[in-house]
Parts: structure tokens; C-alpha cells; sequence
């Protein structure tokens, strides 16, 4: 619903006695049952106890530091208006944001809220490119319900529900509203109709809301109480006590994209029925009716698939020592290079069976053992209890007389939203890279404006042009001789006349009164203001390509991104965006960067950049900086035009 941006109005501070009964009004709604308060001890001081149980209940859903003000938006096919009242706050150590908005006397939360909050509302899951979809406002429908049934009990129609992606499942993305009974579903493969009605969503207006104008914040990689069974428990144990932390398992918890949310994520859908007054494509073409597999199958794709990418890794790395790899490499790598890709997933039910956990071995390191019985590799256990790969056998036996079976569209472009290292796990040598030894000129150009026509028609130039600033120096020069401005005391002086003074000096500042009133400017400065006369565009031109043939893009040239930050505990990753615009494929440099930090790399899509223009960011562990700019140097990018934010130290490099 919030797809649009919405007119919010000045926002106040909530009263404490009104703050207490909406509060009381969500623990009621919501039916949670708020945890007592231990630490106060003895009987006699059972009431104050509970009071203070319940004050700190209230300041977890509801912090004290809360504003409200009143919406108005549309809604539904006849763009209907609709109202309601947002509710800000700021959790500790966090911005404020939006964590609650109430619509027809219902409060409902935030990604925000349920973040903190594990089990606040019954949570379901759904494939991730069915999450796109439901990111441009269509509605969840019954046949894209996954992990289930049976599905959560509370979810009955009209209740509050979250939505989660199989890929991340215990973070919800999405807030709905149950437009059918789903808990009594006895199966979805084959029915129709809406099973939840998206209200607000990870990328929407209310996420991207900030007091300090700041883009909406990253999803967590994983939400401990989320994705389990059961009542509030975990919510009175998770709230403001979440550990949100890189998981190096990850990998083994899912298989690679569908093939058809390739296609989706690439595209945004064009209109949005709660929004935009159409219907949204719907989905349920999209959604195969199939069986789960059984145990031995699971087994048996992860063993070929293993199979599979050993034998790809060799055929394409052939000339390199060790088929480019560096030993050891670590158990989650493993997986993510040579398993993952090379499951055979094409439906929702493929990706929700074909899961580490739902092997005989339920976890990377037992299937790391497995192989090594079989002679497929050589591993060793660590301290810790983590396991690595000392060598692969790409001679077996099994490696060389394999038969390659069809896989899914490898996704390059369009992975998993939401940043914070929510990207696809990358394919070690999956593709060729032809940005590698490229020559790139990056051009500043400058379009004059239309009070700059008088200087430019003297020297025979097009105010509609794009001139570097050497070529408006010339410009210039050849307006200053033209007119005889030069003065006879100081060749480095210009004599200002009335068309030069009205066109770079407009006299709205002290310096320009000054320069006005004595009659002359130095040659650089006049330079200088010429430019600043003039809108910014810029070029990026590759190899052979002219300026002829390209077309300038207005603002200031952009920069590579580099951000190194610290994740919880003492982890530190690096961060690249922005190196699509100097023709450089995402995908292949991580993957070159997975090789050369010999560690783990992701690709996703950078939060806060447009739907329609997606900027990708890769994610690499560890802070490797330097490798990253050697990387960027090989593909024609200049130093310069890397810009480097070390969060890890406070500072800006």
C-alpha cells in the first residue's frame, strides 16, 4: 500500500498516558502474554514487580521516545483515500523510524518492529520470487504458501501475518493481512485465489522513512526465535536481546534461484493493484504441482551436484596449478561453489526439498565426510569443529565419466534485495569476464547556460554543446582577445565588461560585489566561475569509443564505492557498488574476488537504489581493501576514482 510515497504530517511526541494505552492495545490485540519481572524478588513485592514488567513490555513495543502523526494515501483500484497514523520510535542503539501505523483502528508493525520482536505475529514463507512480486504490491497467493501445510494456527482470515523468503526464513520482509483462512489449508498446490494481502513491505515508503533522511536500513541476515514453532515465548526472550551476526552455514541452508525468479527480479512489475489501480501479473502459472522428494533423492541431487561442479571447475580452470584453488578451503566455500549452483532447481517445490537440512547428513560438515569416504576430497577437522577441504580428486573416476544434466538460468544481475550480505552466493568461474585489461577515460563535461550564449557565439562555439575544461578555457581566451579585455597593467587581469560581469558574476555575494566593483578578475578565477556557470555532465568511454558516440549523463562523475564495516562480534566485510557503470559484470568480479581473498562473496542488490536501475553490491569477508582496488586497476579503473569509507575506524579514507 505504501508503494507511493504517503503525506505524513508534522509529527508530535505521544503522550506517556496515551503511549501506555496503545501499547496495552497492541499487547491486547495481539494477544501476547507479558512476561513477569523476576528481579524485583520477594513476594510482598509481587505488584511492583508486575508493574515494572509491564512498563518494560510497553517501552520494547513502544519506546518512550515515540511520535505520531496523521497519513492520507490511496489505495485500491479506484486509487481510494486512505488514512491512519504512523507511530515513530527508536529502539536502542538504532534511527527512528516507523515502527508501527494503525488503519481502521488496527495497529499493525513495521519490518522494523518484527525485526525486534521474534513471533509477534504467525510468520509464512513463500519462494524469493514470489517475494519480489509481493515487493510491487501484488498479493500473496494460496498457491505460493511454502512449508506447509500445516501452517501456523493464528493464521486465520483477517489476522496480522509476516512473510518470509525460503532463503532467509526466519526474517520477515513483508506485513500482510490474512484474506482467507490459511491454517486450515490442507494443501496449496493447485488452489487459487489471494491468501494474504501485502500491507507494507521491506523497499516500500513507510521502510524507506528516516528522521535523518537516511535510506532504509538492511534486513538482518537471520532473526534467532523467528523460525520456529510456537507461541510468544520466543518473543519475550528475543525482545531487544536479537543476535544478528554473519553465519558462514548460510550457504548450506537452500538451493540456488528458480529460473523464473531470474526472470522476475530483473524486471519490476508494472503495476500494483493496491497502488497503481491494476492487477499485478498473477503468479500461479508459476507454481508446479509436484511432490516433495524423499530423503535418498535429496541425497542423491546434492552428490551429483557436488559431482557436477567438480567436473565444470576442471574443465573450465584446466591450465591453472590445482584448478586455481587455494587450500584449504573452508567447509561453507565448498558449498557454495561447487553445490549449490548445481542443484537441479526449477520449481518452488524443488527449492523448498533440495536443503542441507533435509539430507540424511542436516548438516555441510557430515556431507564434507561423506565425500571424503568416498575419495571425491581430502578434508581435515579444525579447531572449533569446523571442517575444511584439503583437496579435491578432479581425476576420479566419478568426476570424469559424468554426464551433465540441465541446470537453471544462473542469476548475474538480479540477486536477492536488501543488502547486509542478503545476496546470492557466487559461481567460482562461472563466467568469462571481458572487463579484464579494458581502457576506460572517464570525461567531465560542461554544458553551458543560456546567459553564457553572448561569450560563446564570439568564438563560434554552440551553447548546446559539451566542452571539457580545457575547451572552455579556449573559449574563453578567444572571448577575452575578441573584446580586448586584457589588462594593460597586469596581463594576468581581465577587464570585466557588462556581458561578462552579468553572466558569471550575478553580484548576490560579497566577493562577487567586490569583483564587480573594482572592474577586473584574475584569468583562473574567471575560469574557474565559467565553470561553475556551466551544469556538470559526464562520460565513461571504453576502449575505442569517442565522445561522438556517446551520450553525456548530467551530475558529477560517480565514484566506486568501497565500505569496509565491522558486523557483529569483530567480523569485518567489504563492500562494492557502482562498478557497473564502468562496464564491469558484478558476478565475474566476485567471483575473481572470492579466489583472491579465499574467502566467501556475495552479490545483492544495493538497498536504497531504484527498482527500475538496480545497483548491485558485492559483499566480500574480511577487509580486503587492497585487493578490491588491485581488482578495480586490472578493469581500467583509476585510483581516483574510488571513494573509500572505513567504517571500521570512523573515518573516511
Amino acid at each position: 500500500m505504501f508503494k507511493k510515497k504517503p503525506n505524513i504530517k508534522p509529527l508530535a511526541p505521544l503522550r506517556s498516558s496515551d503511549r501506555r494505552k496503545i501499547a496495552d492495545q497492541i499487547i491486547a490485540d495481539y494477544k501476547i502474554e507479558v512476561p513477569r519481572n523476576d528481579e524485583l524478588g520477594t513476594e510482598k513485592d509481587e505488584q511492583a514487580s508486575q508493574a515494572s514488567a509491564i512498563g518494560a513490555f510497553r517501552n520494547a513495543l513502544l519506546p518512550e521516545n515515540a511520535l505520531s502523526a496523521r497519513f492520507t494515501t490511496t489505495a485500491g483500484p479506484n486509487l481510494s483515500p486512505v488514512s491512519g497514523t504512523v507511530y515513530v520510535g527508536s529502539y536502542e542503539g538504532a534511527e527512528q523510524r516507523i515502527i508501527w501505523f494503525k488503519m481502521e483502528e488496527r495497529f499493525l508493525p513495521t519490518v522494523y518492529t518484527l525485526w525486534r520482536h521474534p513471533q509477534l505475529v504467525p510468520l509464512l514463507h513463500t519462494p524469493d520470487f514470489v517475494l519480489q512480486k509481493l515487493r510491487s504490491g501484488a498479493p500473496l497467493m494460496t498457491p505460493g504458501l511454502a512449508r506447509g501445510p500445516p501452517f501456523p494456527s493464528k493464521a486465520i482470515k483477517g489476522a496480522v501475518v509476516a512473510i518470509a523468503s525460503l532463503e532467509k526464513p526466519s526474517v520477515p520482509m513483508v506485513v500482510g493481512v490474512c484474506e482467507i483462512d490459511i491454517s486450515k489449508l490442507q494443501e496449496v498446490q493447485g488452489a487459487k485465489g489471494h491468501a494474504v494481502r501485502g500491507e507494507h513491505w521491506d523497499g516500500d515508503e513507510i521502510w524507506a522513512w528516516s528522521s535523518g533522511g537516511k535510506p532504509g536500513a538492511s534486513p538482518p541476515d537471520e532473526i534467532e526465535g523467528w523460525d520456529i514453532d510456537g507461541g510468544h515465548a520466543a518473543l519475550r526472550e528475543g525482545v531487544g536481546s536479537l543476535a544478528i551476526d554473519d553465519h558462514e552455514e548460510d550457504a548450506d541452508e537452500g538451493g540456488v534461484p528458480l529460473e523464473k525468479g531470474v526472470e522476475d527480479t530483473q524486471k519490476v512489475e508494472p503495476h500494483n493493484e493496491y497502488v497503481e489501480g491494476e492487477d499485478p501479473q498473477s503468479y500461479e502459472k508459476e507454481i508446479e504441482d509436484e511432490k516433495p522428494l524423499s530423503t535418498k533423492e535429496i541425497d542423491d541431487a546434492f552428490q551429483k551436484a557436488f559431482i557436477f561442479g567438480v567436473q565444470h571447475h576442471r574443465n573450465t580452470h584446466k591450465s591453472e596449478p590445482r584448478q586455481g584453488l587455494n587450500f584449504p578451503i573452508h567447509q561453507s566455500l565448498v558449498i557454495s561453489n561447487f553445490v549449490l549452483p548445481y542443484l537441479p532447481i526449477f520449481t518452488p517445490t524443488q527449492a523448498a526439498s533440495l536443503q542441507m537440512k533435509k539430507t540424511s547428513w542436516k548438516n555441510a560438515k557430515k556431507f564434507i565426510k561423506a565425500l571424503d569416504k568416498q575419495k571425491l576430497l581430502r578434508s581435515k577437522d579444525r579447531d572449533g569443529g569446523e571442517c575444511v577441504v584439503l583437496d579435491i580428486d578432479f581425476d576420479h573416476a566419478a568426476v570424469t565419466s559424468f554426464v551433465p544434466y540441465r541446470l537453471p538460468r544462473k542469476e548475474t544481475q538480479a540477486a536477492d534485495s536488501g543488502g547486509g550480505g542478503g545476496g546470492k552466493p557466487v559461481i567460482a568461474g562461472a563466467s568469462g569476464d571481458d572487463s579484464i585489461g579494458q581502457r576506460l577515460n572517464k570525461l567531465n563535461l560542461y554544458k553551458p547556460k543560456e546567459q553564457l550564449s553572448p561569450i560563446f557565439e564570439t568564438a563560434d562555439a554552440s551553447v548546446k554543446g559539451f566542452y571539457l575544461p580545457a575547451e572552455l578555457r579556449q573559449i574563453v581566451a578567444t572571448y577575452i582577445e575578441s573584446e580586448n579585455l586584457i589588462s594593460d597593467k597586469n596581463k594576468r587581469l581581465v577587464n570585466l565588461n557588462p556581458i561578462l560581469a552579468n553572466a558569471v558574476f550575478d553580484g548576490n555575494s560579497s566577493l562577487d560585489r567586490e569583483v564587480i566593483a573594482k572592474g577586473t578578475v584574475p584569468r583562473d578565477a574567471l575560469n574557474e566561475r565559467m565553470l561553475q556557470a556551466c551544469s556538470p555532465f559526464w562520460l565513461i568511454l571504453r576502449n575505442d569509443e569517442t565522445r561522438e558516440s556517446a551520450k553525456p549523463k548530467a551530475g558529477n562523475g560517480p565514484k566506486v564505492q568501497i565500505v569496509l564495516e565491522t558486523r557483529t562480534g569483530n567480523k569485518t566485510v567489504t563492500k562494492l557498488s557502482g562498478v557497473e557503470t564502468f562496464h564491469i559484470s558484478p558476478q565475474s568480479l566476485a567471483e575473481e574476488l572470492q579466489k583472491a581473498c579465499a574467502s566467501s562473496t556475495s552479490v545483492g542488490q544495493l538497498v536504497g537504489s531504484s527498482p527500475k536501475n538496480p545497483v548491485q553490491e558485492i559483499m566480500v569477508q574480511g577487509p580486503q581493501k587492497d585487493v578490491v582496488i588491485k581488482a578495480l586497476e586490472k578493469r581500467g579503473v583509476n585510483r581516483q576514482w574510488v571513494e573509500i569509507l572505513d567504517k571500521t575506524k570512523g573515518k573516511k579514507k
